[in-house]
């Protein structure tokens, strides 16, 4: 069959016992059945080796049919997320920024994920995990820390990532500097002082470096402001499996709209640092310049994963907050709203103070 008229995948996970859809624990690490308790073995190949891809043939659109899928979403007119459906799913609200969005008719072609980062906190340890991270902003408001605290579940949510893995070789020239010192006469207050100044020798050099990088992470999504994605960090990514529907029962993935060349531009820029990093500790000495670095890569593999995240979006008065908590480690990141009343009276307490200290240093004098 053509790889454009693959059928659009669904998968559903009924319950053995009573018929009802299972989704994954977190904490039994195995599907459960909410209604009638079941439970059951995910059925994935944890010692299956995750495949990478080939970048060049990926930019090509020459991959095997089997590593594309179609994914029926739609563009949140917001946020510009790609939410995803499941087929009995019509209208939604945007797990990102609580919009209201109606699912279209159309498919989008997308490279499948390779592997998956399972959940290993379930919803009530992320829930705890975010209103603790409330509780230590006090100047936020109190109505917003009680509506979050008894507002709607946080929605469980798979974030594409791309991973790139890529040998480098650098061959570079620059300058090492030495520093030294020289003694020198002069007047201070007029007197004759001896005093050391540093100075640099340098000297050209030339060489090369290389690097094999393994796991470039790279966010393929642009649904959250990058400074919260990167206060999740780090990721724990030798506990990724590879990719088994099971994992996502139960919770949303988001489609990938960073696209596989884009997010490499990002993992290089990080990969040129390092190499840069590398060519300083090549070249030694006290000072380094780099004058020319011209870099070859080879071998440039990559895949798509998917990173467990909490999600919460409320509406307060008005405006989003958003709290993102990560799936794996808890690690809270959010909007920090503030309370005009509480930073009144907090400058209010602080004056205060430094009056009442002031009047009191007056007396003793």
């Amino acid at each position: 069959m053509d790889a454009a008229l693959a059928p659009l995948n669904e998968h559903r996970f009924p319950c053995d016992t009573c018929g009802s859809d299972m989704r994954f624990d977190p904490r039994a690490e195995q599907l459960v059945c909410d209604h009638c308790g079941n439970t059951e073995p995910v059925r994935a190949g944890r010692t299956r080796a995750i495949r990478e891809l080939d970048f060049r043939k990926a930019l090509a659109n020459d991959l095997d049919r089997l590593d594309m899928e179609d994914v029926r979403s739609t563009t949140c007119p917001n946020c510009a997320a790609q939410v995803e459906f499941d087929p009995a799913t019509h209208a939604t609200e945007c797990p990102f920024c609580a919009t209201a969005v109606v699912a279209d008719t159309g498919t989008n072609r997308q490279i499948k994920p390779k592997a998956v980062l399972p959940f290993s906190l379930d919803e009530n340890a992320g829930r705890k995990a975010m209103t603790d991270w409330l509780g230590s902003l006090w100047f936020a408001p109190n109505g917003l820390k009680d509506y979050a605290r008894k507002g709607r579940k946080l929605e469980g949510i798979y974030v594409p990532y791309w991973t790139y893995d890529a040998d480098t070789r650098t061959q570079y020239s620059g300058e090492r500097g030495t520093i030294y010192y020289e003694t020198r006469t002069v007047v201070r207050d007029g007197k004759r002082q001896q005093v050391r100044v540093a100075k640099t020798r340098w000297r050209n050099v030339q060489g090369r470096v290389a690097r094999a990088f393994d796991d470039v992470l790279v966010l393929a999504s642009r649904s959250l402001p990058k400074s919260y994605t990167d206060a999740l960090a780090p990721w724990h990514l030798t506990e990724l499996q590879p990719y088994s529907p099971e994992y996502l029962a139960g919770f949303r993935a988001e489609g990938y709209t960073v696209e596989l060349d884009d997010g490499f531009v990002e993992a290089r820029a990080y990969m040129d640092a390092m190499i840069n990093r590398d060519i300083r500790f090549d070249i030694g000495g006290d000072k380094q310049r780099i004058h020319n670095a011209q870099t070859q890569v080879s071998d440039i593999t990559f895949k798509h994963i998917l990173l467990p995240v909490w999600l919460a979006a409320y509406k307060y008065r008005g405006q989003t907050y958003r709290f993102v908590v990560n799936g794996q480690t808890g690690a809270v990141k959010g909007e920090r709203p503030y309370s005009k009343i509480k930073i009144a009276f907090a400058a209010l307490i602080g004056l205060l103070v430094a009056l009442t200290v002031g009047y009191i240093m007056a007396m003793q004098q």
